[in-house]
């Protein structure tokens, strides 16, 4: 006996599971049946008792990919053999210059923000990272570190300085004053006689 040519009905279940014909199932026991479907509504009614199917997706794996990625990550794979493009085609050096200067920015407006460098402190600094000065944040953070401790040690020369050159004032005043009440006692002593 010759099977029954199903094309229509395979079409029109494609249609009304909206997908493609190769992803339906028309059950091969209830070929007569099938056939005499000739209308969407009467292959609604074969998919809801099970006659037609949609087959599910196809599955595509993940998990070669996934490894392989995850060896890359500890540095295989990325020998000479793997290389198409130049060093700077792979990694520009222009987009290294801007993560750097990105990094380095933020932190110098992070620390003027809370206070921990003046502006002209910021200043500098900034114009420093510009100039190619800091190869990274550590650096940088060293930098501000020695500077603030170089600052306060200045300045604490300077107070002791001016504390010492505000006593030697006092001292002098206090010997001119001595001096001036020796002559004037001197004098009066004179006149007296």
């Amino acid at each position: 006996m010759r099977r029954p040519n199903l094309r229509t009905q395979k079409r029109l279940a494609a249609a009304v599971l909206k997908c493609g014909e190769r992803k339906i199932w028309l059950d091969p026991n209830e070929v007569n049946e099938i056939s005499n479907a000739n209308s969407r509504q009467n292959v609604r009614k074969l998919v809801k008792d099970g006659l037609i199917i949609r087959k599910p997706a196809a599955i595509h794996s993940r998990f070669r990919v996934r490894e392989r990625a995850a060896s890359k990550r500890l540095g295989r794979h990325t020998g000479p053999g793997k290389r198409k493009g130049t060093a700077e085609a792979r990694m520009p050096t222009t987009v290294l210059w801007m993560r750097r200067m990105r990094v380095l920015r933020r932190l110098l407006r992070k620390y003027r923000e809370s206070g921990k460098i003046d502006r002209h402190l910021y200043h500098e600094l900034y114009m420093k990272s510009k100039g190619n000065v800091f190869k990274n944040k550590r650096v940088l953070m060293e930098y501000i570190h020695k500077a603030k401790a170089e600052k306060q040690r200045v300045k604490l020369l300077e107070d002791q300085a001016e504390a010492h050159r505000q006593k030697a004032r006092a001292a002098r005043e206090r010997r001119a004053n001595r001096v001036a009440s020796k002559k004037e006692a001197l004098r009066s002593g004179e006149e007296a006689k």
